[in-house]
């Protein structure tokens, strides 16, 4: 499998790209979702039950779609990064990324020694050993090859967000509302005085370096979209399967309910 850099080039260009999220871990909505005309998709592992075997499958069908595919982390784990790079993800979402070494953990471990630290092996990426060299070459350029997006998710992160998003090879930012917020001790207080504080400050940093920021819309709230595009974010996830799926099948139900007596 050879890799191009369409999307790496988009989002360090300041394109607007959207994506959205997966978390049922099912095939066939994979499938669906990859001919619906996104520009990316995640397989979530923070927040499911989605295993490393399924995620190499899911990575599979999204891909095999021409869509590239970015897996969000359990966690900051160079183990991890290592197996859903070597199936065959253009990249990762990392949370809980509060420090500048985290940042840079989380680079090396996308690409090979000397710039990295990733482990060698023949998967899929590398085409099961037939491509190698040109793997060598994708993940080799710092300002190609995988993508790396960081979660800004603690008050921490917040006081030190200068020095993550200057580390190269960071592409992007997303903020987690929820976690920020708990962090603060105003957990889902999205109107409180201080959050929408931190919100601004983040916006700020990220505008005066020019990192692009990025936005988890959960529901699928089109006017939500306009509102965050108008706002300047430019890498999006609108959405997740299974909200789609259960917004979807509620409105058809209750139309249908009109009718009944």
């Amino acid at each position: 499998m050879i890799k191009t850099n369409v999307l790496k080039n988009k989002i360090k260009n300041g394109e607007l790209t959207i994506g959205s999220w997966i978390s049922l871990g099912s095939p066939g909505v994979e499938e669906i979702l990859s001919g619906a005309g996104f520009d990316w998709l995640v397989v979530d592992l923070e927040h499911t039950t989605i295993s490393i075997e399924r995620a190499g499958e899911l990575i599979r069908v999204i891909e095999l779609s021409g869509v590239p595919s970015l897996v969000r982390l359990t966690g900051n784990n160079q183990d991890q990064i290592k197996r859903v790079m070597d199936a065959g993800a253009y990249g990762i979402i990392v949370p809980m990324v509060n420090t500048k070494n985290d940042a840079e953990s989380a680079v090396a471990a996308t690409r090979y020694s000397p710039i990295g630290n990733r482990g060698v092996g023949l998967a899929r990426a590398q085409g099961y050993g037939t491509l190698f060299d040109n793997h060598l070459l994708w993940q080799s350029d710092i300002n190609s090859g995988p993508i790396v997006v960081v979660q800004i998710e603690h008050i921490d992160a917040v006081k030190n967000l200068y020095e993550i998003l200057t580390v190269p090879g960071i592409d992007a930012f997303i903020v987690g509302p929820y976690d920020l917020s708990c962090s603060m001790g105003i957990p889902g207080e999205f109107n409180h005085p201080e959050f929408k504080k931190i919100m601004k400050k983040i916006i700020k940093v990220g505008n005066d370096i020019g990192a692009i920021s990025g936005m988890h819309i959960v529901e699928p709230d089109t006017e939500e979209l306009n509102n965050a595009i108008n706002a300047g974010y430019r890498f999006i996830a609108y959405s997740v399967d299974m909200r789609m799926l259960d917004v979807s099948a509620r409105a058809g139900v209750k139309e249908a309910a009109r009718f009944k007596r």
